[in-house]
């Protein structure tokens, strides 16, 4: 989307996912999908790129590896799996960002981006040799004939209204460098909004701004849990799961809740919390009171029954919260259409996101796009929600792509503006 919208002619894309390039493929034709593993596909991925070009210089390779290995959240299972034995201390899924030299020595693109979490510049990868080496310094060792810049953004800050941080690295062949002054500034634009706006810099786009005045919807029962606009629909909540939510405070989880007992209503009973291990590993509190320390009442935090007895659910401490409205909301992720994901319940109705909601917050609304399959079949909701979480938000990608393609690249694209259904 961000490529296309910023002026870009989108030659050839690779997908591991089958259904996901199907998606792709159904909404660009024109562009040849390769469906597969790239370490198998790269040949075919290069002589296709050449035929397009037909003569051509190649302008940009986009690389998006995987960042589970990379993540917080990825690195904490990985750490689980290595202490239990189950895993090597190296993600195989980050050795796939080393296979982008390959393409980059044939194509010979002017620019080549990498996009990913914060924790690509920490992360560690094996080299010929098979020894451990540092991800970007291999990049940079193998792709010599390249400058690099990067840059941690916060898409919020292009009027994004969702809190993604992303490491944007960019590597520009050396002959278009020595151009150009002051790269820094010519790959990433002016940051056009912040928490605390300036004279120069507008508010932070916020959740209320967003989906404010969307149809009221609400989790209790299928008949207030849907609405006649597409996908703004969420799933019910059974009524345990719905006490936990209705009593959640706003910007609070539901594992900080208060006694719900009428006659009591204390609100002193202490809170949850967690803290690293030695393994490094972030542990939530298993001692957090689920009683009522004054009149004994179970308060409404998210507890399971075993073996007769309730103790607390364990997860994160994030998990099960009220989002806030005055904010951009936070990371859309794969588990957004579930309470007990991170900060997805809703800022003031007793529900998760719906799948539209998310797709707003995602600025992909703002771009034409349909949810099928190339061979007509409807997107499952579980598909959607996979795209929507593993992705980035098109729109603060396009900003950035726009700026670097008129100030490296040296042309300029008016934006059409086709907003989709």
């Amino acid at each position: 989307m961000a490529l296309k919208a910023a002026g870009g002619e989108v030659l050839v894309a690779n997908e591991f996912r089958i259904d996901r390039a199907q998606i792709f493929e159904r909404n660009y034709p024109e562009t040849k999908m390769f469906r597969g593993d790239i370490r198998l596909l790269s040949n075919e991925i290069i002589a296709e790129t050449l035929h397009k070009l037909d003569g051509r210089e190649l302008d940009v390779i986009f690389a998006t590896p995987p960042c589970q290995g990379m993540s917080k959240n990825g690195r904490g299972k990985l750490l689980r799996g290595v202490r239990d034995g189950f895993r090597d201390v190296i993600d195989p899924r980050n050795q796939l960002a080393t296979f982008v030299p390959r393409l980059v020595s044939k194509l010979s693109p002017k620019i080549v981006v990498f996009e990913n979490v914060p924790e690509m510049l920490g992360t560690l990868v094996e080299d010929e040799s098979k020894k451990l080496v540092d991800l970007v310094g291999y990049l940079e060792k193998k792709m010599k004939n390249y400058v690099v810049e990067w840059k941690i953004v916060e898409f919020a800050n292009y009027g994004v209204p969702q809190r993604r941080q992303r490491l944007i690295t960019v590597f520009i062949r050396k002959d278009v460098a020595k151009r150009l002054d002051n790269l820094q500034a010519r790959i990433f634009p002016v940051e056009t909004h912040a928490s605390t706006p300036t004279l120069f810099q507008k508010p932070w786009i916020t959740v209320n701004d967003v989906i404010g005045g969307l149809i009221k919807l609400d989790a209790k029962n299928a008949r207030t849990s849907k609405s006649n606009i597409p996908f703004h629909y969420v799933p019910v909540l059974d009524d345990k799961k719905y006490w936990w939510v209705s009593n959640t405070p706003l910007g609070c989880s539901a594992f900080d809740n208060q006694c719900a007992n009428p006659d009591c209503g204390y609100d002193q009973n202490e809170i949850h919390g967690s803290k690293h291990n030695q393994a490094g590993i972030n542990r939530a509190k298993s001692t957090t009171p689920i009683y009522c320390k004054k009149c004994k009442s179970l308060l409404p935090r998210p507890t399971v029954e075993e073996n007769g007895e309730i103790r607390l659910m364990k997860g994160f401490t994030s998990a099960y919260k009220r989002m806030r409205g005055d904010l951009p909301a936070s990371a859309i992720t794969t588990n957004l259409s579930y309470v007990m994901s991170d900060q997805k319940i809703h800022p003031t109705q007793n529900r998760a996101l719906s799948l539209y909601e998310a797709m707003k917050l995602h600025t992909v609304t703002s771009y034409s796009w349909i949810w099928e399959t190339s061979e007509g079949k409807p997107a499952s909701d579980k598909l959607i929600r996979e795209s929507l979480g593993e992705s980035i938000p098109p729109l603060g990608l396009e900003v950035i792509f726009r700026h670097m393609f008129e100030n490296v690249l040296g042309f300029v694209h008016e934006r059409e503006n086709k907003k989709s259904a």
